[in-house]
C-alpha cells in the first residue's frame, strides 16, 4: 500500500507537470491569430495534429467494421487496472500503527507505537548511567506489545545492573498494561555522552 501510495502521488505530480506545460504552450500560441507564428494553427501544425488524426482515425474505421486490434485492447486493459490500483493507493486508508494496551468493558486503550517508544525512551533516558536508548514499541495480535529497548551504558557502569534498573524504570509503563520489555545494553560509542 505505501508503494502505490507513492506512485499515485508521483504520476499525479507527472500529470499535473504535464497538464501545466501544456496550458502553457496553449497560453503562449494564443497570442496571436492567423496561420503563422504563434497562432493555434501553427500549434497544430507543428504537432503534427493532422497525422494523428488520420491515424487515430483508421483505427476507429476498423474498430467500426468489427476487426479489434488485441494489443490495444490489453493495454486498455492494463491501463484500467493501474488506475484501480492508482485509486486505491489514495483512497484506501492507512492503516493506523497502534499497540492495543488494556480491552476491558469501559473500551480499549490504544497507544501509537512512536508515542510509547518516545515516553519509554525518555524513562531509560533518566536512569544514570544509560549515555543514550532507543526503544521501539511492537505491537502483537492479541493485545498489548513488546518494548525493544537498546541502551548504551557508558564504561564504569555494569551492564547487568542497568538492565535490572531500565526494567524497574519501565514498570511504570509495563506494570498497568500488557507491555513486555526487552532490554539490551551495550558500551556507548564513542562521542556519546552522557546527559
Amino acid at each position: 500500500m505505501i508503494l502505490l501510495r507513492a506512485l499515485a502521488r508521483l504520476i499525479t505530480f507527472l500529470l499535473l507537470l504535464l497538464l501545466g506545460l501544456a496550458g502553457l504552450t496553449v497560453a503562449i500560441f494564443s497570442i496571436q491569430s492567423g496561420l503563422t507564428g504563434l497562432s493555434l494553427p501553427q500549434l497544430a501544425d507543428w504537432s503534427h495534429l493532422a497525422d494523428l488524426r488520420d491515424t487515430v482515425g483508421h483505427g476507429l474505421r476498423d474498430l467500426e467494421t468489427g476487426a479489434v486490434n488485441w494489443v490495444a485492447a490489453l493495454a486498455g486493459l492494463g491501463a484500467v487496472l493501474l488506475g484501480v490500483l492508482l485509486l486505491a493507493g489514495i483512497l484506501v486508508p492507512r492503516r493506523e500503527r497502534t499497540v492495543s494496551l488494556r480491552t476491558d468493558e469501559a473500551g480499549t486503550v490504544n497507544a501509537r507505537r512512536r508515542a510509547l517508544g518516545q515516553a519509554a525512551e525518555s524513562l531509560v533516558g533518566q536512569v544514570r548511567g544509560i549515555a543514550d536508548a532507543n526503544v521501539k514499541a511492537k505491537s502483537r495480535r492479541r493485545g498489548g506489545g513488546t518494548l525493544r529497548v537498546r541502551a548504551h551504558r557508558i564504561r564504569a557502569a555494569d551492564a547487568d545492573q542497568l538492565e535490572t534498573t531500565v526494567v524497574d524504570r519501565l514498570t511504570t509503563l509495563t506494570g498497568p498494561f500488557a507491555l513486555n520489555a526487552r532490554v539490551d545494553v551495550r558500551d556507548a560509542e564513542r562521542g556519546n555522552r552522557v546527559a
